[in-house]
């Protein structure tokens, strides 16, 4: 008697489906109530992007067979959907070739391109911004990685002669570009540094988990333009679809140019690959088991907004920007603000005025705490002393740094929330 597979879906399960303790559940509300209102645009603080409804809806329909897409075996049609899913963002940022792969977070994959880095240059140095995300400096000393900083400029973007000092020392084997630092969203030239490390025969990896979906935008600054469509001359390159991509945590990718690289994933397994000749995922990445449902929300995610210049998802992004401007624009106007550069993407930084580091700090402290009063809710940056821009030089420097406003604005909502935001800023601080 042929069996109908889909009967097996209505079979008894191990776990009686109606045997959930709903006051349980009511407790985890309850609970859950001890958070920031991240969904709502009047949330202008951290990192947080809520993920679209077709994301969270296809995230829980994998869930109910909760694939694992290290091996076919354990996630056979996820990973095609992976596959599929990074292809269109390999393609978006230009590579005519790649291997890659979903990972856990951003923090994972550029952790991927580093291991990979050292392989092919064993025992050189690997040197990102000042400004660039810690995780570069942590995962080096994992990695037993030669690391060093490179100096930044007042934009916060990395500094060529120092960075040709550091090349010319013939050690350095990889170079990390910061497209879209975590701090203030700032752009490293890429277009400079692809010269430098062509003469020095250096690679570069990206780190574009903030800022990589802007390629796409239209409404980026001529200079920005120019570096993201640069973005095919990396050697690898991150980029978090949890972030702009509208995805749940965690939803990290990482790419390589050059598919040659997946010799060093190279290892034994004697019983997980026999499924099917094709490439499971597990082979190609240092993460083992990985969840299955991300791939889904993913690729379900670019179907409904594709990866294309001038379509929803680049208008949704064109939104930030303008948000973030606009406000740049309304602080700079005030006599009440101080501004320190014009956003590249969608992060703003700005304080109260004062006459000294200590001073501002304070101020920076007691509107961020009368803000969230007011259900506003902002994030606060230490602002480093050498990044103050020439025209705050007056300010009295008794502390080695000052603390500042700062606001991700990646919600497309906030470009109609940023005038409101502004004036209740604005309110408290009187007249």
């Amino acid at each position: 008697m042929e069996t109908d597979l889909r009967q097996l879906f209505d079979l008894p399960n191990y776990v009686d489906r109606e045997s959930v303790n709903e006051s349980i559940l009511e407790e985890v509300t309850e609970k859950m109530r001890d958070n920031y209102p991240y969904h709502h645009p009047l949330y202008a603080g951290q990192m947080i992007k809520p993920p679209h409804p077709v994301a969270r809806k296809a995230y829980a329909l994998a869930m109910q067979l909760n694939p694992n897409n290290h091996a076919l075996d354990g996630g056979r049609a996820s990973s095609k959907l992976e596959k599929e899913a990074v292809a269109e963002i390999a393609q978006m940022i230009g590579f005519e070739s790649h291997l890659g792969h979903l990972t856990g977070g951003g923090t994972m994959a550029n952790l991927e391109a580093l291991w990979i880095a050292s392989k092919l240059h064993p025992g050189k140095k690997i040197v990102a911004s000042e400004q660039a995300h810690y995780t570069h400096s942590r995962i080096t000393e994992v990695l037993k990685i030669p690391y060093n900083s490179i100096a930044v400029d007042r934009l916060g973007r990395m500094n060529l002669e120092n960075l040709e000092m550091h090349l010319i020392s013939g050690d350095i084997g990889t170079v990390v570009v910061t497209l879209g630092t975590t701090s203030s969203g700032s752009i490293d030239p890429l277009e400079a540094i692809v010269k430098l490390c062509r003469k020095y025969n250096a690679r570069i990896h990206i780190d574009s988990a903030y800022g990589g979906y802007f390629k796409l935008a239209s409404k980026l600054n001529a200079w920005e333009r120019q570096q993201f469509d640069l973005t095919h001359e990396a050697d690898s390159l991150v980029i978090d679809p949890h972030k702009h991509g509208m995805q749940p945590y965690g939803c990290g990718c990482i790419l390589f140019k050059n598919p040659a690289v997946g010799r060093f994933y190279k290892h034994n397994s004697p019983y997980t690959y026999f499924s099917s000749n094709d490439l499971h995922l597990g082979e190609i990445s240092l993460e083992c088991s990985r969840p299955g449902a991300a791939a889904v929300a993913l690729w379900a995610t670019q179907r409904q907004f594709p990866l294309i210049p001038n379509g929803e998802f680049s208008e949704n992004l064109d939104n930030c920007l303008q948000a973030a401007k606009e406000l740049y624009m309304m602080l700079k106007m005030s006599d009440k603000f101080i501004t320190f550069f014009p956003p590249a993407l969608d992060i703003v930084l700005w304080a109260p005025k004062g006459e000294s580091f200590s001073s501002i700090s304070e101020s920076s402290q007691v509107l961020f705490d009368a803000c969230a009063d007011q259900d506003v809710h902002l994030a606060l940056y230490k602002y480093p002393v050498e990044m103050l821009p020439e025209h705050l030089n007056g300010i009295e420097k008794d502390q080695d740094h000052l603390i500042c406003l700062r606001s991700c604005l990646m919600k497309p909502e906030h470009k109609y929330w940023v005038k409101f935001i502004f004036s209740v800023m604005d309110e408290l601080l009187g007249s």
